[in-house]
């Protein structure tokens, strides 16, 4: 029997403890979170509570239950080294090494990454550590431009022109904030398309995608408001969305696997983990927004609940270099997640107040910011509950998503707009008169 460790303590976490749960293997599971998300502690044998940055902690855990086999959820401890604290131990993890996850930790490492390795896709960009030259390059760029904070800002610190920024002034005064606080700061060209995700399972060689997914960062309907975390997401039965082609697919695949070959190359390491890549289908085809070291939030429950593969052999074989060994089979059903968050969430949320869930019916269920106290259940002051639908069709697990949240009590709200045809058919039409 091989003991499994998962680190996290989200919805996204909820769900990869999940899918090992499914193995026909029978892992026993074990899990470390820095609050106690009463859906992960229900599948596991043993859990520890603690910060991600207490690696003895995580270490004496991990020795204590003779972990065979860890699976890292979240960005911070991914940037907290456990990754090389697991091989320290012997433990072979899912989730590069910290040398390896600047591929999220720093926009300016992956930025220039991409450009020396000649790789297709990146943005014309500049990486600025004072404020000389901002300005001109923001005019170079006509006025169209994105302004990323270079460190982790929890999915919150990309900020558009038209959209989050006022024009180059107020481009300049972000750029100057990111720089006091990260020493640089990233400026790139504004692309105009659709946005998608796509995962990939990489053991450092072989790349296996997960199904493509469309994410839903502003906080209200319409996609008006402040970033978020993640607002909800939608993927279709037939493994595509409804707005990109099996060709923009081949060419974000393309890209990852491009990726995966250079930052071998770059830092004699092989990547053995999730590169989760944010790309959007243009005119001129596919261009590269970012990449994240780890499965995304909310997508992780589109995919990971219709994941036919089994978890622990898809784990041992990106520790084992094996995966081409390794094929991604997946229901051929839709799914739509949608968020139950906290009031005045993402930047003034509720915190310390009780959260219930009623009648969800057939839709899955996620706890995420939340943690489970004598007397109830408590949001932490992000995203609470991620409630998902599952059905042939999108517009099916659309409803039973809707209907699920709607039954979420407490002071929260969602978008009730997210996989709604009304919304997709914008995309739709958005593409086409990019690609007539």
């Amino acid at each position: 029997m091989v003991n499994v460790l998962v680190i996290g303590n989200g919805a996204r976490e909820h769900a990869i403890t999940e899918a090992f749960s499914r193995s026909s293997r029978n892992p026993k599971l074990f899990a470390y979170m820095k609050s106690n998300n009463p859906g992960i502690s229900g599948l596991c044998d043993s859990t520890e509570t603690g910060s991600y940055s207490d690696l003895d902690k995580i270490k004496a855990f991990s020795i204590k239950n003779r972990i065979d086999l860890a699976f890292i959820g979240p960005e911070d401890p991914l940037s907290n080294g456990v990754s090389d604290l697991m091989a320290e131990l012997g433990i072979g993890s899912v989730g590069p090494k910290k040398i390896l996850a600047q591929l999220e930790t720093s926009k300016s490492f992956t930025r220039n990454l991409v450009e020396k390795y000649n790789i297709p896709g990146n943005a014309r960009y500049k990486v600025f550590s004072s404020e000389d030259g901002i300005r001109e390059f923001m005019e170079e760029l006509d006025g169209q431009f994105v302004v990323k904070a270079d460190g982790l800002k929890g999915g919150k610190g990309v900020k558009v022109v038209g959209d989050h920024l006022d024009g180059i002034s107020d481009g300049f005064d972000y750029c100057m904030e990111c720089i006091k606080e990260d020493g640089r700061v990233v400026v790139e060209e504004k692309f105009i398309g659709q946005e998608f995700s796509l995962m990939s399972f990489v053991d450092g060689k072989t790349v296996r995608d997960l199904i493509p997914v469309q994410d839903h960062k502003r906080a209200y309907v319409g996609d008006e408001g402040p970033n978020t975390g993640g607002m909800g997401s939608y993927s279709d039965s037939d493994h595509l969305l409804p707005f990109i082609t099996s060709d923009d697919l081949k060419q974000a695949h393309s890209i990852t696997q491009m990726v995966c070959d250079a930052i071998h190359k770059e830092t004699g390491e092989y990547y053995k983990g999730v590169m989760y890549g944010g790309f959007i289908a243009t005119a001129d085809g596919v261009r590269l927004i970012e990449y994240n070291a780890r499965l995304g939030d909310p997508e992780a429950m589109n995919v990971l609940p219709v994941l036919k593969t089994d978890m622990v052999e898809l784990s041992q074989a990106i520790v084992d270099g094996t995966l081409d060994r390794i094929s991604l089979e997946f229901e051929d059903l839709a799914t739509v997640c949608k968020y139950a968050v906290p009031e005045a969430y993402p930047d003034n949320p509720v915190k310390d107040d009780k959260v219930e869930k009623g009648d969800v019916g057939a839709a899955k269920l996620y706890y995420a910011s939340v943690d489970k106290r004598e007397d109830g259940l408590y949001m932490t002051g992000s995203r609470a509950i991620a409630l998902v639908g599952i059905a042939p069709s999108i517009p099916e697990a659309e409803q039973i998503a809707e209907n699920a949240v709607r039954n979420i009590k407490g002071r929260v709200f969602h978008r009730p707009d997210i996989g709604t045809a009304e919304l997709i058919a914008k995309r739709i039409e958005h593409m086409k008169q990019l690609r007539p």
